[in-house]
């Protein structure tokens, strides 16, 4: 399915060729911003803004769906596990403490199993949100460099200053995006953590 960011791409890609082309052959100004926006993502323009297009959240949407699932399936299987019944002595009282231990592991407090898949889906919901914005942001940015005054002199001629400043204002909208997503993925570094057993 495309959306704005497909749509400007299209237009906006030859305008990011000729900025990664001036900033390659001419460089940018000493202290000019576009030099802080390039240590913060690491790539010229046309590349970082490939990478934001590479974005698909749709595709994530079964994900969401499949981990929810889960996590009910382990919550139904925690409650169905079947007591010992009318056994007694001590295969009884092992199997009660392992059934108990299984049933805590596989739904319970925050760390059981059927927790962790919600959180899962909670972080692939949060990064679905995430890529939209990101690719939303991108769009928005590329239509104003497309329409700045940077953009006609380049047009014009290899201008470094006006090559720099659309490359600023793009990378850092990229760079925005990618902190945000950073915050996400570090607040959820617990999910990472081993499952006790």
């Amino acid at each position: 399915m495309r959306d704005r960011l497909d749509e400007v791409l299209g237009v906006a890609a030859p305008l990011l060729a000729q900025v990664d082309a001036a900033l390659g052959q001419q460089g940018a100004p000493a202290g000019h911003e576009v030099w802080r926006q390039l240590r913060r993502v690491r790539l010229l323009p046309g590349d970082a803004t490939r990478a934001v297009a590479s974005l698909r959240p749709a595709e994530f949407d079964d994900a969401v769906v499949l981990l929810r699932a889960d996590a009910r399936a382990c919550a139904e299987v925690a409650q169905e596990l079947p007591p010992p019944g009318g056994w007694a002595g001590e295969a009884a009282e092992a199997y009660g403490e392992l059934r108990a231990r299984v049933a805590d592991r596989l739904s319970g407090d925050g760390e059981s199993l059927d927790e962790r898949l919600e959180a899962s889906a909670d972080l692939a919901e949060a990064l679905i949100d995430w890529m939209g914005r990101a690719r939303a942001e991108l769009a928005l940015a590329l239509a104003g460099a497309l329409a700045s005054e940077e953009a006609i002199a380049l047009k014009a001629e290899d201008d470094p200053l006006a090559a720099a400043a659309v490359a600023a204002r793009v990378l850092r909208t990229i760079a925005d995006s990618y902190a945000e997503a950073d915050d996400l993925l570090q607040g959820s570094a617990e999910l990472a953590a081993a499952i006790p057993m």
